[in-house]
């Protein structure tokens, strides 16, 4: 039976973007021809008892390392070579390219026929680095198919990797699941819980760290009211950054009309979702171009639950909007020009269905899980 290992520092339950990818793709591929070699989400008692409780509710086999950063180190790679032979393995996939890529020259020589890396929005950043540049290059010599989120993360990495390498890539965005994000998700409760049932919501999903520009949207809060004065913005999401957007909203008078939800159990995000009239996030670039968005598949499941999107022009997130169709995408770090996209919206319900159908509607043609799965499952 071909099977495939997986190999990867990102997976449930530790929580994240790349981990959800990660464990929607694994559960579309055949569970018996599946073992992933992981990290260990955290070497507290509770880590490791949370940690053990997910692997066994998986259909496949989940084999963790006892650290809770897994390197390309010789020990690993070892690890990494045992499965694949104990398991008659004949393809690998690299959760993250970089730095695990690193050990697809040993495990070609244990019998690996297909390897694939999966890239995201850091190797971006590793690109412009001159030693990681290198290491990137390495792998893209020694794997079969490096994978790209959208045009943005492509154009940067290729650029650091050897043109026969840069030729064999192929992109493999996450997907959404449009059974679970759909217009009637549950945001008629959310509105009646929190006490917005007849005021204009502007939602934002996302982990608050400074990149996302929660930040931007407190201060297009102003402009906003001037035009929408009910208007409520609801920050949903945990995160470093919120004590100072809650600062924030303070000084800038608009503490009334924002509301923060804290981290939300992941069954009630799509809800959270349809709690909005639109969707937020102007995501900027940082550090130089290191700090940068992958994708964001935020939009992407906003636009699955019907609502029209603003983004940030940070990265690979203008990937996700068909600007102009299924929302806007605007400067990050401009609360003029969020607040002019956000006050459009919210004055037109006729503009907002028409962008919010078209989101659906591109989600469906383009963005399913199934879609994708199909795809990983040929590259392997």
């Amino acid at each position: 039976m071909h099977k495939t290992l997986i190999v990867t520092n990102d997976f449930p339950p530790r929580p994240g973007g790349i981990q959800a990818f990660l464990h929607n793709m694994a559960l579309r591929l055949d569970p018996a021809s599946l073992v992933v070699y992981a990290s260990t989400w955290k070497r507290t008692r509770e880590g490791i008892e949370a940690t053990a409780a997910f692997d066994a509710e998986q259909p496949f086999t989940v084999v963790r390392d006892r650290t809770t950063m897994l390197l390309p180190t010789p020990q690993a790679t070892r690890r990494a070579v045992g499965l694949l032979r104990e398991h008659g393995c004949s393809a690998v996939w690299f959760g993250a390219a970089a730095p695990l890529g690193l050990m697809a020259p040993a495990l070609r020589r244990a019998g690996a026929e297909r390897i694939v890396a999966t890239t995201h929005g850091h190797e971006a950043g590793w690109a412009q680095l001159p030693a990681a540049r290198q290491l990137l290059r390495r792998i893209g010599e020694t794997t079969d198919t490096i994978t790209y989120l959208g045009e943005y993360t492509r154009s940067r990495i290729a650029a650091a990797l050897a043109p026969q390498a840069a030729a064999r890539m192929v992109q493999l965005p996450p997907g959404v699941d449009e059974k679970t994000f759909h217009p009637g998700s549950g945001g008629d409760e959310i509105r009646a819980r929190l006490g917005l049932t007849d005021r204009p919501v502007v939602v934002c999903v996302s982990r608050l760290v400074r990149r996302k520009g929660q930040d931007t949207l407190v201060r297009a809060m102003p402009r906003i009211l001037a035009a929408e004065p009910d208007t409520v913005l609801l920050i949903v999401g945990g995160g470093p950054y919120e004590q100072d957007l809650r600062r924030l909203a303070r000084e800038t008078g608009v503490a009334d009309s924002v509301r923060f939800t804290g981290a939300v159990p992941w069954s009630e995000l799509p809800a959270h979702y349809g709690a909005g009239d639109v969707f937020a996030m102007p995501c900027r670039t940082r550090r130089g171009g290191l700090d940068v968005e992958g994708l964001g598949i935020v939009y992407l499941e906003a636009s699955a639950t019907g609502l029209p999107v603003v983004a940030g022009d940070s990265g690979g997130a203008p990937d996700a909007v068909l600007d102009g169709e299924t929302g806007w995408v605007v400067r990050g770090g401009s609360p003029e020009e969020a607040a002019e996209r956000i006050v459009a919206l919210l004055g037109d319900p006729e503009l907002r269905r028409r962008m919010g159908e078209r989101g659906r509607q591109w989600v469906e043609e383009k963005w399913r899980w199934d879609l994708l799965a199909e795809r990983l499952k040929a590259l392997l």
